[in-house]
């Protein structure tokens, strides 16, 4: 008897945690009394209490004496939470140096695999290697990363979850001896480059074409991070890289700030609550300052979900 009682426990807080997150019942709707409940779910009152009293401390609920419980704001996000507790979510795509703090934050739900940059990444979420790709990809049109995740991951319900905007720029020694002040100046030296398909790769490209430079022309070693970028630089194997702004302060060296960049996570509709972890850290405040203290981060939309329309 004991076990069908906590049985059905589980069954009512999963249910009720499906339906809000589901949009079935949204934040502010009033639940029916605990008697009605109990007849509905064929239990005793205090299994529904027991489980409303559950869903209220994951914050999908709201209780208040001799009153009915209420679907709590922000509730569709913690319905998603309760439900995959358990979940890892597998993050590929594209590098970046404040994606260890999220790992560190989220204490093995969050697990970052090696990947070959923002295409490849969601060609891997395609294929249903990933669950989401972390991208950064300007389209012609000046939208960053929505086309390329409708294009890629057409019929998947794609949706964006934005982490941060970011600073890129040349990464150079200290005191700038080359005298770089933009794009224009790599003519002729010997730069760190990310490899084809990343998205810093493809900015770098983009940036070289509107100053009139061949990108083909560039000599230098190809990196596989940002950091790797900053070493080279430090070492003095290289004249300079282009980077995001964290990576040179890592390494004690300047920055030449070129661009601000959106970088998102893409990923499928089903992979929502997987991600449901993650979003809910990318909003509190003590993850967002550690991230913003790297420099070069604005943090303020971080954890905002878009769905992409034309799926």
């Amino acid at each position: 008897m004991q076990y069908a009682s906590v049985t059905r426990y589980r069954e009512i807080c999963a249910d009720l945690a499906h339906r809000i997150s589901a949009g079935s019942l949204q934040a502010g709707d009033e639940l029916p009394g605990v008697r009605d409940l109990a007849q509905q779910w064929r239990t005793t009152t205090s299994t529904v209490s027991r489980a409303q009293r559950r869903l209220a401390d994951a914050g999908v609920l709201e209780l208040a004496d001799r009153r009915r419980a209420r679907v709590a704001p922000g509730a569709a996000l913690a319905a998603r939470r309760f439900l995959h507790a358990d979940s890892v979510f597998t993050l590929t795509g594209s590098d970046d140096p404040a994606l260890g703090l999220v790992v560190d934050a989220l204490d093995g739900a969050l697990r970052v695999v090696a990947g070959e940059g923002s295409v490849a990444g969601l060609g891997a979420v395609r294929q249903g290697r990933a669950d989401g790709a972390a991208v950064h990809l300007l389209h012609h049109t000046g939208v960053y990363n929505a086309p390329f995740a409708l294009g890629m991951l057409r019929g998947l319900e794609p949706h964006l979850v934005h982490l941060w905007r970011r600073e890129q720029g040349l990464i150079v020694r200290p005191g700038n001896p080359g005298g770089l002040t933009g794009i224009a100046d790599l003519a002729g030296r010997r730069i760190s480059v990310r490899r084809p398909g990343t998205g810093t790769r493809l900015l770098l490209d983009r940036l070289l074409l509107a100053a009139g430079h061949d990108p083909d022309g560039l000599r230098g070693p190809e990196a596989g991070s940002h950091l790797e970028v900053a070493l080279a630089v430090a070492t003095g194997t290289v004249d300079a890289g282009l980077g995001v702004r964290s990576a040179a302060v890592d390494m004690g060296l300047e920055f030449v700030p070129l661009a601000w960049e959106e970088f998102d996570i893409a990923l499928a509709g089903d992979a929502l609550g997987p991600a449901a972890q993650l979003i809910a850290a990318l909003q509190t405040a003590a993850l967002r300052e550690r991230i913003s203290s790297l420099g070069g981060y604005d943090v303020s939309r971080s954890g905002e979900v878009t769905p992409l329309s034309g799926t």
